[in-house]
């Protein structure tokens, strides 16, 4: 997934992405980098951990300039190693370019393999590493041409903020896969993954950048152009980032997310009601809205059965099996003089693995709850993705694998029941516009071929930086 934002010419461009970085830090813990230009060079400092880690007064200090753009990165398959850490920088003809990537290429053996063909030298194992070989081929024309070129070769998901000296430049696949928005603060232009990073640095939120167009930012100047083939391309919106990832203060997609997943929940009660239960309860943070609406569309309690720890991340991004059971019993402590003898339906967003739902159905046991009903608001996570969510092997999925009926015994409910496909878009604004190939198997961009052997060979697919 990964969290990304860019700023334009404002005095205080370090602190800026910096704060805005914090607003995005649900979208990746494992990194954190920000990168400036002070008019002559671009300064970088980056580290492994939470935003809050990866920089104190001194590396702000260090990052002058009154241009910027930050990363918070999450490994789509749990690469973790430090140079991977973006953005990522080259200097090409005595000009500095960084990059910072949120999205997976779906092309990337074959340009890989092109370049190394023509002598490129990589250092690191990011398909985010190839645009900037690619960009630094393209030697006659303009800026606005180059960037069009060059994301023409690309192919899958990818919402990108580049520095170029002076200009940030943002950009959208041509079927608008991940979000990406446009703000405004002190009379500049500035760019984010989700508008809740705006809203936290006080930036008015002007409009999402449309799939395949491309800014370019100096200042209170702004250019947009746009790449011929989103004429021709369906949009093809990340639903998950409705269902789990973004955060529900954040509008993308034409749509606010606290409102969605509301609207979520409100279909899985008509589709699958529990009328006779004690009362309704969340898995939170991410449950929690889809089960307001479940609860408000039968008119039962909704209680808080379960108390968060506010000071441990997302488990589902956590990179290894171990360190996301360990996360679970840390995170999330049952009440036990809420849940004795009751009967409850708890609301989650997703399965994945469903060890997670396993572990956390033990727990509501052994507080005491008398009957357990999981509802999930969306539908059966069967396919592996191949955009930037962290299902990459149909083995790792366990609705792949198993039946409804036989997922509620892993997992030990008294029933289960998924919101239908149907019913999942329905809850969207403008349905028409979302890629559901993680429920469908419909993939709107072709995987790669060879997938399973390549994964062995060459970590350049899946150790993307975004």
């Amino acid at each position: 997934m990964c969290g990304i934002i860019g700023v334009s010419q404002h005095k205080d461009a370090a602190q800026l992405a910096y704060s805005g970085l914090y607003a995005l830090q649900h979208r990746g813990e494992e990194a954190a980098g920000i990168a400036t230009y002070d008019g002559h060079n671009i300064l970088i400092k980056k580290q492994p951990g939470l935003v809050a880690d990866a920089f104190d007064e001194r590396a702000i200090n260090y990052l002058q300039g009154d241009s910027a753009i930050g990363h918070c990165r999450y490994s789509t398959t749990g690469s973790s190693n430090q140079k991977n850490i973006q953005p990522f920088m080259v200097t090409h003809k005595n000009t500095p370019i960084a990059i910072a990537h949120n999205g997976n290429l779906t092309n990337t053996e074959a340009l890989y393999r092109r370049l190394e063909e023509e002598g490129s030298i990589f250092q690191t194992t990011m398909d985010s590493e190839i645009i900037i070989h690619l960009l630094a081929r393209q030697r006659n024309g303009s800026i606005e041409d180059a960037f069009v070129k060059v994301l023409a070769q690309l192919e899958g998901a990818y919402s990108l903020v580049f520095l170029v000296e002076g200009t940030v430049v943002g950009a959208r696949d041509p079927r608008g896969f991940r979000p990406l928005c446009l703000g405004t603060i002190d009379g500049t232009y500035m760019l984010a993954s989700e508008s809740c990073s705006l809203d936290l640095i006080g930036a008015k939120f002007e409009r999402e950048i449309e799939p395949g167009e491309i800014v370019f930012i100096k200042g209170k100047e702004i250019k947009s152009v746009y790449m011929p083939e989103r004429k021709t391309m369906k949009k093809s919106h990340c639903i998950f980032e409705n269902i789990y990832f973004a955060r529900p203060d954040s509008d993308i997609f034409d749509d606010n997310i606290y409102q969605v997943r509301k609207r979520l929940g409100e279909q899985l009660a008509r589709e699958f009601p529990v009328s006779d239960a004690d009362f309704v309860m969340a898995i939170p943070d991410s449950g929690n809205y889809a089960a307001l609406g479940y609860a408000n569309e039968l008119g039962l309690p909704l209680e808080m059965g379960i108390v968060r720890n506010h000071y441990i991340g997302r488990t589902f991004i956590q990179p290894t099996q171990l360190l996301r059971d360990l996360r679970v019993k840390i995170k999330l402590n049952p009440i036990q003089s809420v849940l004795q003898g009751k009967r409850i339906v708890v609301v989650e967003d997703s399965i994945v693995r469903g060890t997670t739902s396993r572990s956390r159905v033990e727990s509501l046991r052994k507080a005491g709850a008398k009957e357990i009903h999981m509802r999930i608001s969306c539908p059966p996570i069967k396919s592996p993705c191949f955009y930037g969510i962290d299902f990459p092997d149909s083995n790792e999925l366990i609705a792949a694998n198993k039946t409804v009926e036989e997922i509620a015994g892993f997992i030990k409910v008294d029933s289960l029941k998924y919101l239908s496909v149907e019913g999942m878009l329905k809850a969207m604004s403008l349905p028409e516009n979302f890629c559901d190939a993680c429920f469908t198997g419909n993939y709107p961009v072709q995987p790669p071929t060879n997938r399973s052997k390549y994964l062995m060979e060459h970590p350049y697919h899946h150790n993307t930086g975004g």
